[in-house]
């Protein structure tokens, strides 16, 4: 499985970069909206702190296929390690479909059903992106949808993986993990929700606290 920071905020990427084996970072323009940076700036920077070797999903802005097609072919030229995410619009489906037959790699983006994921993998997309928790804001089911699309590329071989994207909790997260997702990308606050656990805390200071009454306080191992 592979696990991605869904932020465009230095800070946050190298807090948790630093704690979780990462394999990257995804972006869209409203993360990189709130961050105030030129995009370009904004990728420069995210890849000095992660390293060329991680991977980067940066979206385009352009909602016409020929600008899509443009933007594409210059963040993969400028970026080794970077896959372009397309909303899968008409436009963006044929964008997707030019840019595979270019050996450009894409994200198809902004997947609300199983119907658009099974026509992108179907265009060449290398990553499939299901919006998890806005399907769920209009009880659309979205781990069931992310179920529905693991099963597509499976049955059929599709050379493509599912990140799962949009997550307001950490349920949510273990939910499509179960289903043996890909990959997923998550936000810092989820992110730092999963890691802890008020249970492993107490436990935590309870050993501390039997280990000092015994050996005193501040007492370390010794080897």
């Amino acid at each position: 499985m592979e696990l991605y920071l869904d932020t465009g905020n230095l800070n946050e990427i190298k807090e948790l970069s630093d704690i979780l084996r990462i394999d990257g970072v995804t972006t869209n323009p409203t993360l990189v909206s709130k961050e105030r940076k030129n995009i370009i700036d904004l990728l420069d920077e995210i890849i000095e702190v992660i390293g060329e070797d991680k991977i980067v999903h940066a979206q385009v802005v352009s909602k016409d296929y020929q600008g899509m097609i443009e933007e594409a072919e210059f963040l993969s030229k400028r970026y080794k390690n970077i896959y372009v995410k397309i909303p899968v619009t008409v436009d963006g489906l044929k964008a997707i479909k030019e840019l595979s037959n270019e050996g450009i790699k894409t994200t198809a983006t902004a997947v609300f059903t199983a119907h658009q994921a099974a026509l992108a993998a179907k265009a060449g997309a290398c990553y499939i992106a299901p919006y998890v928790n806005r399907l769920d804001n209009i009880s659309g089911e979205g781990v069931k949808v992310v179920k529905d699309i693991i099963k597509i590329i499976n049955n059929y071989n599709f050379n493509t993986k599912v990140i799962a994207a949009s997550f307001k909790n950490s349920q949510q997260v273990i939910d499509v993990i179960k289903e043996g997702v890909h990959s997923i990308t998550v936000p810092a606050d989820v992110m730092k929700s999963m890691m802890g656990h008020p249970l492993t805390g107490y436990s935590v200071d309870k050993f501390i606290f039997d280990w000092e009454r015994v050996f005193g306080e501040g007492t370390k191992v010794t080897f």
